[in-house]
C-alpha cells in the first residue's frame, strides 16, 4: 500500500480543511504532543499539521508518539524527518513511560477502539484508558502543559430511549456488569478524571465525544463495519450486513473530526464536553452501507451474525449526537455522508 499522503484526493481535503480553519494560526510555534498518532482519528491530525508546516513558515512542533515508533516513522516518511517532527514511545497500557518532551498542548486519542477486544481483552481496555489518563494529567501537571484534550467517545452516553440526538449532559443506563462496556465505563471515568484534575490540581482540560469516525486513516485490519466495509468495496468486493442496519449513527468523515478536535482545543471550555457529529452525516447503518454500496458498485448482502460476533455488537440503537456545542465554537463540517464515504473509497483506490 502506497502512502496516503501520495492520494491527490487527501492532499485536496487537507488543504480544503485548512483553509477553513483560521485558528490553526494559533498552533504557530507551539508544540503539540499526541497519543494514539497512527490511529484513525488522530494520524488525520497529524497529517493537518504536516500540511500546515509543509504550506507555512512558521512551524507547529509535532510530537507523535505511541507503541511503536517505526510505524510512527514510516506512516510519516518523509515528513517524519523534518525538524519540527519528533517521535517517542508511550504505551497506554503502561505506567512506566517516561515522556520528557516539554510542550504546549496535548491530545490524548491513544485507546483499543476495536469491539472485539473490548470483549476479549476487558481488563486492558478498561485500565489502558483510565491509567493512560492519569499518566498524561500528571505529565501535564509537572511540565506546566496548557492544555489536554481527551477523546473520549459517544459511548459514554448509554442507552437512549428515544431518538432524539444525545446532548452532552443526557446518560442512559450502561450494564456494569457487561465486560463489552469496559470501553465505555473506562472512558466515562476518564472524563471524571479529567474534571478532577482541574479542581484539584489546575489541569486545564477538555473532552470531545466523537461518534463513528470513519476514512481512509483506519487501518485495513480495523473492524469497525464502516472501516471493514470501505475497504470490501475498494477491492470490488460486496458489502455482507449482519443486521437490519437500523440503528442510528452520528458518522463523520476523518478530517472533520480532526479539526473538531483542533477547534475544541483551542476555542473550548475548560473541562467541557463537546460532541462532534455532523448534521449532514447522522444516518442509519444501512444508509451507510447503501451509500458505500453505491459509490462502490458493488451489492449489499445481509447475513445471520454469530453469538460471538453479536458480543462485539455496540448495544446502542441510536447513538445521534448533538453538535449544538461544536457549532457554537464556529466549526462546519465540510464532508456530508455520501461525499466522505466517497472520497474514503477513492482515495483507498489510489493507495492500494
Amino acid at each position: 500500500m502506497k502512502s496516503i499522503n501520495s492520494s491527490q484526493t487527501w492532499i485536496a481535503d487537507l488543504d480544503e480543511i485548512i483553509d477553513s480553519m483560521h485558528v490553526l494560526s494559533e498552533l504557530a510555534q507551539k508544540k503539540v504532543l499526541i497519543t494514539g498518532s497512527t490511529g484513525l482519528i488522530c494520524s488525520a491530525i497529524v497529517d493537518i499539521l504536516i500540511r500546515w508546516n509543509e504550506t507555512h513558515e512558521e512551524k507547529i512542533g509535532i510530537l507523535a508518539v505511541g507503541r511503536d515508533t517505526q510505524k510512527i516513522e514510516k506512516r510519516f516518511a518523509p515528513f517524519s524527518s523534518r525538524k519540527y517532527f519528533s517521535v517517542a514511545l508511550y504505551d497506554s497500557e503502561k505506567s512506566d513511560n517516561s515522556l520528557s518532551f516539554d510542550c504546549d498542548y496535548i491530545i490524548h486519542g491513544a485507546s483499543n477502539a476495536s469491539p472485539n477486544k473490548f470483549v476479549s481483552n476487558p481488563v486492558e481496555t478498561m485500565l489502558s484508558n483510565f491509567c493512560g489518563m492519569k499518566y498524561l494529567l500528571d505529565y501535564a501537571k509537572d511540565k506546566k502543559v496548557n492544555r489536554v484534550l481527551f477523546i473520549s467517545s459517544s459511548e459514554v452516553y448509554g442507552k437512549k430511549n428515544d431518538s432524539e440526538p444525545f446532548k452532552t449532559d443526557e446518560y442512559g443506563y450502561i450494564d456494569l456488569l457487561n465486560p463489552r462496556n469496559s470501553y465505555a465505563v473506562g472512558k466515562r471515568a476518564s472524563e471524571t478524571l479529567c474534571a478532577s484534575y482541574y479542581t484539584e490540581y489546575g489541569v486545564d482540560s477538555v473532552i470531545v465525544r466523537p461518534g463513528h469516525i470513519y476514512g481512509p486513516t483506519a487501518s485495513e485490519s480495523d473492524n469497525r463495519v464502516s472501516s471493514a466495509w470501505a475497504y470490501m468495496v475498494s477491492h470490488g468486493e460486496n458489502i455482507v450486513m449482519k443486521s437490519d442496519g437500523s440503528q442510528i449513527r452520528s458518522y463523520c468523515y476523518c478530517l472533520d473530526c480532526a479539526s473538531a478536535i483542533l477547534t475544541v482545543l483551542l476555542k473550548g471550555e475548560s473541562v467541557k464536553a463537546y460532541n462532534i457529529s455532523n448534521p449532514d452525516s447522522v444516518i442509519s447503518i444501512r444508509k451507510m452501507a447503501e451509500i458505500l454500496s453505491s459509490v462502490g458498485e458493488v451489492d449489499l448482502m445481509t447475513e445471520i451474525p454469530t453469538d460471538v460476533e453479536k458480543k462485539g455488537f455496540n448495544p446502542m440503537s441510536n447513538s445521534s449526537l448533538d453538535s449544538t456545542e461544536l457549532y457554537g465554537l464556529g466549526w462546519r463540517g465540510l464532508f456530508d455522508a455520501r461525499r466522505g464515504f466517497s472520497h474514503t473509497v477513492a482515495i483507498l483506490k489510489e493507495i492500494t
